[in-house]
């Protein structure tokens, strides 16, 4: 839907960063610091990557600066956008005291929980968002410190140009178009960016804007710079759902062969907007009298994830990439109804040696023998 449409010019963006903070929100945006994309506090459009290009292919990224160019989100993505400011990569949740009577009093602990308002999220982004949102909030019990922080985000998307060679959101149906889950969305033109509402949030935002009608040579270009990026995509998943075909894999030998080249190192699964398994662990102060529980990022691919009293379920490589593809691409259909990945291309780019989920996933479904 284009309809809810205004278009502000480039020289008055900052206006929009301005009425975000105006309205109480800690403002978060794209950033170009060491050579990578990042999310991080914005002071001004100046913070912004304008100009920047991202060269992203198996096992490899590359920012690059044109001098010339005037857009600021003309690249795909970085390593890490929403998920780290929602499931929080290290979380205190309860602290145990021993008081000097030898009671042990125990509290928890507040969630770290501001008011943010997040600029530049793409359609996968959003699309990994209301996963994480099934996980975390609509299951039988919610996950308090997320609850928090996601009841105060404000998400301004950016509808995508200019794809990264490792995506492939359109086989998956989650972009290149952000189609909801956001408060503002933004197609960035030459000129400037026209700019959608959705809810009541994104309405009072937008009405402190000067926003001028879009035209309909601009409407027409945002639809077709997105059409574009759908088309420039080269990776995809097999078709339908992989639930069934990778079920009946688990003795192919492409599970050995992909074994020898990953080094299950966790890489995919700390990129993977969606991954949300989590270790916990107790943490005592050296005089004994203070003990924080602390949640932190996990992996599937490690040995601890799948201990259990003295007998690790899944031993070695082979098993624990099998465990991650079957579970992100076939039996998260069982849990939320869809595949757990939005085709955002992060575990390829950001694997060591270059893995690639679609072409590990076509050689698992394409009818080959098995061993």
């Amino acid at each position: 839907d284009m309809t809810d449409m205004g278009f502000l010019p480039r020289a008055q963006f900052n206006l929009l960063l301005d009425a975000l903070a105006a309205a109480g929100y800690r403002v978060i945006g794209p950033r170009l610091r060491d050579g990578v994309i990042v999310y991080d506090a914005l002071t001004g459009p100046d913070d912004l990557p304008r100009g920047v290009h991202d060269l992203q292919s198996p096992g490899r990224y590359r920012a690059e600066k044109d001098p010339s160019g005037n857009r600021c989100f003309a690249w795909a993505n970085g390593p890490q956008a929403i998920k780290p400011r929602m499931f929080a990569p290290r979380e205190l949740l309860w602290r145990s005291d021993k008081g000097g009577d030898a009671d042990v009093r125990y509290s928890q602990l507040p969630p770290d929980a501001p008011a943010l308002a997040i600029i530049g999220a793409r359609a996968c982004d959003l699309a990994a968002l209301r996963l994480q949102d099934r996980h975390f909030l609509e299951q039988q019990f919610q996950a308090p410190h997320y609850a928090a922080r996601r009841a105060q985000l404000f998400i301004v998307a950016v509808h995508c140009t200019h794809p990264a060679a490792t995506c492939f959101c359109a086989s998956t149906g989650d972009g290149p178009r952000a189609e909801d889950g956001y408060d503002l969305a933004l197609s960035e033109l030459d000129e400037g960016y026209l700019i959608q509402t959705r809810g009541d949030k994104g309405r009072a935002i937008a009405a402190l804007l000067p926003l001028m009608p879009a035209t309909p040579v601009q409407r027409a270009q945002a639809r077709a710079e997105t059409d574009a990026a759908a088309a420039q995509q080269t990776r995809r998943l097999p078709g339908g759902s992989l639930r069934d075909r990778l079920l009946a894999s688990l003795e192919h030998r492409r599970w050995e062969d992909v074994a020898t080249r990953c080094l299950a190192c966790g890489n995919c699964t700390s990129v993977c907007p969606t991954c949300f398994c989590s270790d916990a662990v107790d943490e005592a102060s050296l005089q004994g009298d203070v003990s924080v529980h602390v949640r932190q990022w996990g992996s599937c691919f490690t040995q601890s994830h799948s201990y259990i009293h003295g007998i690790t379920i899944r031993p070695d490589t082979r098993t624990r990439y099998r465990q991650w593809l079957i579970h992100k691409l076939g039996t998260w259909h069982d849990q939320y109804g869809r595949s757990g990945c939005v085709g955002c291309g992060r575990c390829i780019t950001w694997c060591p040696t270059g893995i690639d989920i679609t072409e590990e996933a076509s050689a698992l479904c394409d009818g080959t023998q098995h061993d």
